[in-house]
């Protein structure tokens, strides 16, 4: 089996409301979709949602790196060859790891169809039967915060990432009026973002929150600071999650050998894809390290692709791939039974692809075949 072609889609998705979190704010969310091809006739999907902010990647030059750069090199690769593919990858251009992402996401989506097995079957197999569903709330006043926290435990949720990062003390503020309101009926963490940036702020809006129930907080300080992420660990009662923190292998190594954090949150946009993910996720379990896999706002094709090594791996205890949940209008099928999650055994994403609406979404395309 060889690729034959790749086509690449810069692609606009609407959300059904804003999504503010400490450093920007969403009307639409862009994302790069690509579509490769098999000289047998199999096509896979992938997915990649750039942050400038996390991996120094936007849509445009993630696009860019995938029709310039890679795509030319991978045309006559096998995708089931994940280790080389990525090898040729990594050897051509440093980093851009949600380009990379987006094209073993397409890779593992082809392979699995081949096989006629679900992607997670190339990880190791399923572990977890079900995952519940983390309802995200981004930045509001405390009292629509807690308002809609409210809602959502109506709905069934179980427990809420707040995301925060502005002030310090408007976050105390918003924090605590989440609790107060649904702190008995659901778990509650927070994702900072690294608005706090110093050791000496987070661990003062700790001592603020002293009689707040947390399960834990999500990257307080700046991600380049293991240091101070470190030190807020030492010194916390509440666990401490990285997150911007990790984005690959040296980094793990970092923040396992100064046990800066008690867990850590995998993202296949941070680190390379779902090849990559599974070998964080083997890291923090020679650590004995919970980890999380976390979204950048995907669609249905990204957010599949990490449940796919959410369910394959014991230590991924949590997931928090909600983006299809937040669009008016999305280019997959992945279901949800809110407030679970339960992944089918479908063969390889087990997505099917709307192309009506991927081509409506659609912004520009290249297709690169040579």
């Amino acid at each position: 089996m060889k690729i034959t072609a790749i086509e690449a889609f810069v692609i606009e998705l609407p959300l059904i409301e804003p999504f503010t979190i400490s450093y920007v704010s969403y009307d639409k969310m862009p994302s790069v979709i690509v579509k490769v091809t098999t000289d047998d006739g199999w096509t896979g999907y992938g997915e990649g949602v750039a942050d400038e902010h996390v991996t120094g990647e936007s849509v445009e030059s993630v696009y860019q790196v995938i029709t310039k750069t890679l795509a030319p090199l991978l045309i006559g690769e096998n995708p089931f060859n994940q280790e080389r593919v990525h090898a040729i990858m990594d050897r051509t251009i440093l980093g851009v790891p949600t380009a990379k992402a987006a094209l073993d996401i397409a890779c593992f989506d082809i392979a699995g169809k081949a096989l006629g097995v679900p992607a997670y079957s190339l990880l190791g197999g399923r572990f977890h039967d079900r995952f519940p569903i983390t309802h995200v709330l981004s930045i509001d006043t405390p009292e629509m915060m807690a308002d809609k926290a409210e809602k959502h435990v109506a709905k069934g949720y179980t427990s809420f990432k707040l995301k925060v990062g502005y002030d310090r003390q408007d976050d105390v503020d918003r924090i605590k009026a989440v609790h107060d309101r649904v702190g008995r009926q659901a778990k509650i963490r927070v994702d900072v973002n690294q608005g706090w940036q110093s050791s000496a702020a987070a661990l003062q809006a700790l001592n603020d929150l002293n009689n707040v129930s947390l399960d834990w907080l999500e990257q307080p300080v700046l991600a380049s600071d293991i240091d101070a992420l470190r030190e807020v660990k030492a010194k916390a009662t509440v666990p401490i999650m990285a997150d911007e923190a990790l984005t690959g292998f040296k980094e793990m190594r970092e923040i396992i050998t100064k046990r800066a954090a008690d867990k850590v949150n995998i993202k296949l946009m941070k680190c390379g894809g779902m090849y990559p993910a599974a070998k964080l996720a083997a890291m923090a379990e020679m650590a004995g390290m919970d980890c999380q896999v976390g979204s950048m706002v995907e669609s249905s094709i990204g957010s599949a692709a990490g449940f796919h090594v959410a369910f394959s791996k014991k230590m991924i205890t949590s997931v928090e791939l909600t983006g299809p949940l937040k669009f008016s209008r999305d280019i997959g099928n992945l279901h949800y039974d809110v407030p679970f999650i339960q992944l089918n055994t479908r063969p390889g994403l087990g997505v099917d692809i709307d192309e009506a609406i991927l081509n409506d979404v659609t912004v520009y395309s290249e297709e690169v075949t040579s």
